[in-house]
C-alpha cells in the first residue's frame, strides 16, 4: 500500500495491512476485510469438507484390509480425518459460519471438496498410493499454511500435519511391503502409482496463470507458496521415494534438470481435473449421495447430543441446595 492509500485508508484497515505487512496473526475478534473473510470461509470449508468426503475412499477397505493390524491402523486413520474436519469446521466457526451452514452448502453442490475422492479404490494398493501421494500433496500444501495469516487456522494445522505426517509414512509402508512380495503384488503397487499419480499432481490446484484466488490469498499470507512452487516441492520429494520403493513414475517426460535443480514433468491433463471440478468425475455422484445419506441419518444423533448438551446446561444453572 503506498503511503497516499494508508493515510487515506480507514484506521482498521490500516491496523489490519499493518498485521499482513508484519507477517503477524489475524485473530477473531480483529477487524478484517470482508473478502478476506470469505476467502478464508471458502479455503476452510473446501478444507474441511475434504477431509470428511474423504474417509469415504478407504473406508471402503475397512472391512477389506488384509489383517487385523490393517484394519485397526486404517480405522484410526479414518477416525483423524474425521477430526481434522472438525478442527476445521471450529475455525471456520470463528469466521462467523456455522457448521450447519456449510454443511448444507457441501450437500446443495455450492461448494467444493478436493477432486482427488472422486476417483475410485480399486485395489488395497489404493489405499497404499493414498497415503503415500495423496496425504504427501496434502503435507506439501499445508505445512505452510501452518503460518497462515489467521491465526485459528494456521494453529488447527499444526496437529492436522502431525497426524498427516503418519498417514503418508503409512501409505508408503503399504507399498513397501507390497513391492517387496509376490510380482503380483508389486504389479498391484505399480498399478495403483500409475492412476493416482496425475490426480495428486493436480490436487495443487490449476496452473499459476489459471488460479483466481492464489495471487491476493499469497498478498494476505493465507497461502506462501503458488499451486506451481508446491507442485514441483511434491514431485521433487516423490520421485525418490518412488525409487525407493522400486516403482516407475508414469511420465515419460520426467527427468532431472541439473540446472534449475528439478525435475521437469508433465502436468495433468486440466480438462480431466475441471470435469471432475464441476461434478463429472468416477465417483462424484456416489460420494455426494453418500455424504448427503450419512448426514440424513444421523440427524438423530445431533438431535440426542443437542438435548443432552441443553439438559447438563439447565441442570447447572440450578442453584445448589444448602447443607444446614
Amino acid at each position: 500500500m503506498s503511503d497516499v492509500d494508508a493515510t487515506e485508508a480507514p484506521a482498521p484497515q490500516q491496523e489490519f495491512d499493518a498485521l499482513i505487512d508484519a507477517d503477524s496473526r489475524i485473530e477473531p475478534r480483529d477487524w478484517m476485510p470482508e473478502a478476506y473473510r470469505t476467502t478464508l470461509v471458502r479455503q476452510i470449508a473446501q478444507h474441511a469438507h475434504s477431509e470428511i468426503i474423504g474417509m469415504q475412499p478407504e473406508g471402503e477397505w475397512i472391512t477389506r484390509a488384509p489383517s487385523l493390524q490393517r484394519k485397526a491402523i486404517l480405522m484410526a486413520k479414518v477416525q483423524d480425518e474425521a477430526g481434522h474436519g472438525l478442527y476445521l469446521y471450529s475455525a471456520a466457526e470463528t469466521l462467523g459460519a456455522s457448521r450447519d451452514e456449510l454443511l448444507h452448502l457441501l450437500h446443495a453442490g455450492k461448494q467444493k471438496y478436493s477432486s482427488i475422492f472422486n476417483y475410485p479404490t480399486l485395489s488395497w494398493a489404493d489405499v497404499g498410493a493414498i497415503g503415500w501421494l495423496v496425504d504427501g500433496a496434502a503435507i506439501t500444501n499445508q505445512v505452510p499454511l501452518c503460518r497462515c495469516s489467521y491465526g485459528p487456522y494456521a494453529r488447527a494445522m499444526v496437529r492436522i500435519c502431525k497426524e498427516e505426517s503418519f498417514h503418508q509414512r503409512q501409505g508408503f509402508e503399504i507399498l513397501h511391503t507390497l513391492t517387496g512380495g509376490t510380482p503380483e503384488q508389486k504389479a498391484m503397487a505399480q498399478d495403483a502409482l500409475d492412476r493416482w499419480w496425475y490426480p495428486s499432481l493436480a490436487m495443487f490446484g490449476p496452473p499459476d496463470s489459471d488460479s483466481t484466488h492464489s495471487e491476493q490469498s499469497m498478498r494476505w499470507g493465507i497461502k506462501r507458496f503458488s499451486n506451481d512452487e508446491l507442485r514441483q516441492k511434491f514431485v521433487d520429494m516423490t520421485v525418490p521415494q518412488a525409487e525407493v520403493l522400486g516403482l516407475r513414475i508414469p511420465d515419460p517426460a520426467l527427468r532431472w534438470d541439473e540446472d534449475s535443480g528439478h525435475y521437469r514433468f508433465s502436468e495433468p491433463d486440466w480438462e480431466e481435473f475441471w470435469a471432475v471440478v464441476k461434478g463429472r468425475g468416477p465417483c462424484n455422484e456416489q460420494r455426494m449421495t453418500h455424504r448427503r445419506r450419512a448426514h440424513d441419518e444421523g440427524a438423530w444423533v445431533r438431535e440426542a447430543a443437542t438435548a443432552y448438551a441443553a439438559k447438563r446446561a439447565a441442570a447447572a444453572s440450578q442453584p445448589t441446595a444448602s447443607v444446614a
